[in-house]
């Protein structure tokens, strides 16, 4: 199965060689990287290009933010499934994709175990995502993947659609949600770190950025669950991350395998 992968990114001299360096590493053969660059001015593209011949796709153009570059990505790839790796975060170890693609055998999406790190030379763990099954109110319980763990087969990406352009820092949760909630797929769990994520995202580096996310993700499950005003998840899904800073998600820390998958 051939896996793609996109990279956006802008200005990410300082961190995009580790993202590169563990795409490149991957064990899993049948693979591209896409990176889409919004016309950076710093050493970027110069880095990027330094990998050239190696499965890679590069466009560099100005746009109209992440989500608008992840729209151009989906357009660009040709694999078989489909996923992001931002331009400051890696994959935990060299056989990622090939983990996805055997989860990918018997599911149309995926999604795994997280790690947040201060750093990728440190690796210094400051907050663990685990994965959990999906739940039976699903996303109207709080619950959600880790993005750039999410990995779905081709169709169920042309199913979904774009990114919504109008959603400032949850388009990824709404296309998600999308994939999840509308569509029937199958959902399958990879209990494994799949992702080491440099802290200070979009929707995590401030409270303001935290309140913004869950306002809009509210107004995605309004859209596409029914949802009214205020919803259960608009407390459950903050709260759910709490256990997240001591190394636990609740309702699998009990469950936890290294190298298993469940549906």
């Amino acid at each position: 199965m051939k896996i793609s992968v996109l990279t956006v990114c802008w200005n990410s001299a300082a961190t995009i060689k580790h993202t590169l360096d563990s795409f490149f590493a991957q064990d899993h053969e049948d693979k591209e990287l896409v990176v889409v660059d919004g016309a950076s001015t710093d050493e970027t593209l110069a880095i990027v290009r330094s990998y050239a011949g190696q499965g890679l796709q590069i466009i560099s153009e100005p746009d109209h933010g992440m989500y608008d570059a992840l729209n151009k990505g989906l357009a660009l790839c040709s694999g078989e499934a489909v996923g992001a790796l931002n331009a400051d975060d890696a994959f935990h170890d060299r056989s990622v994709l090939g983990k996805i693609g055997e989860a990918l055998a018997d599911a149309d999406i995926v999604h795994g175990h997280l790690d947040f790190v201060d750093n990728h030379d440190s690796k210094r763990v400051v907050r663990r995502w685990r994965a959990e099954p999906r739940p039976r109110n699903g996303f109207r319980s709080g619950w959600m993947p880790a993005h750039p763990t999410f990995y779905v087969r081709r169709d169920v990406a042309e199913r979904v659609g774009p990114f919504d352009l109008t959603l400032r820092v949850s388009s990824d949760y709404d296309w998600m949600l999308r994939a999840v909630e509308l569509h029937g797929f199958r959902v399958a769990t990879i209990e494994q770190v799949l992702v080491d994520m440099m802290v200070g995202g979009a929707s995590t580096k401030s409270l303001r950025s935290h309140i913004g996310h869950n306002l809009e993700a509210l107004r995605s499950r309004r859209r596409w669950l029914g949802s009214g005003p205020v919803d259960y998840a608009l407390v459950a899904k903050p709260v759910r991350k709490i256990g997240q800073f001591f190394g636990i998600n609740s309702a699998s820390a009990a469950k936890q395998s290294r190298h298993g998958v469940t549906e």
